[in-house]
């Protein structure tokens, strides 16, 4: 099927292009070229946009912002993003990080998205034409959003606050079991005073392990500590399930590599 390809210097042109019946976004194309390939007849054209600013990543005071055309390889080999590039790394093999960009992982359906399942566990913004919204509210209306993302931007953390942990039978780019991220911060005593907990393939789309970030405050990331967070791990979950792995198998084994990210 020919598709038609339209391609604009801004996204408010972009954005107007789209508002035409069977048109998608063209990003990376990992997510839109595939489904077209695969004979999803409710694409018709694509649009895409050259604006520099997509393809930008900026660190200042702290704060970093990453344009949504920006691509997994990117953000690896970032000088300033090291805390992010296992993540980043995460994404399939070489081929495909140098093609998948922050957007489109953004609605990338489960087992895919493990990099916004980082990003959820930063507590990131995402970024529109519409204005700025918390990535857990923009994730739960992502399908019937019409709007580019332009970019995402959230707090470096600092060294040894954040974690990352992807599990998947074919090493080292196989499609997720499960992926789980975490921002831990510790108070003077070793004790955890705020948790952000993001899990991928729970649900959908990567959801906050919110039972077990109540679970965690307080307590010390030792064996006793962390007993009450993976006994709240499930709750709220609804796993998928795929040719990957069932739903229950998915269940079972969230405790269990939860408790390795919270104790390495």
């Amino acid at each position: 099927m020919a598709l038609a390809l339209q391609t604009f210097a801004t996204v408010k042109d972009a954005n107007v292009a789209l508002k035409a019946a069977g048109t998608r976004y063209l990003g990376g194309g990992t997510l839109v070229v595939r489904a077209a390939n695969e004979g999803n007849i409710s694409v018709s054209g694509l649009v895409r946009s050259t604006d520099p600013a997509l393809s930008a990543i900026t660190v200042t005071g702290g704060k970093v912002r990453i344009g949504a055309s920006v691509t997994m390889a990117a953000i690896a080999r970032h000088p300033d993003l090291g805390t992010l590039a296992r993540a980043a790394r995460a994404v399939g093999g070489p081929a495909i990080r140098n093609m998948a960009t922050v957007g489109g992982n953004l609605f990338a359906p489960a087992p895919y998205g493990d990099f916004a399942v980082a990003l959820l566990a930063l507590g990131a913004t995402v970024s529109t034409d519409d204005g700025e919204t918390p990535i857990e509210t923009f994730l739960a209306k992502r399908d019937g959003s019409r709007a580019i993302v332009t970019s995402v931007g959230f707090t470096l953390p600092k060294v040894g606050d954040f974690r990352f942990l992807k599990v998947s039978r074919v090493k080292p780019k196989g499609i997720s079991v499960l992926s789980i991220a975490a921002m831990l911060e510790q108070a003077g005593d070793g004790t955890v005073s705020s948790a952000r907990i993001a899990l991928g393939c729970m649900a959908d789309r990567p959801m906050r392990a919110k039972a077990a970030e109540k679970a965690l405050l307080g307590r010390r990331l030792d064996q006793d500590g962390i007993a009450p967070v993976l006994a709240a791990a499930g709750e709220g979950t609804a796993p998928i399930t795929d040719p990957i792995a069932s739903a229950w198998y998915r269940a079972e084994v969230l405790p269990v590599h939860l408790r390795r990210l919270l104790l390495s």
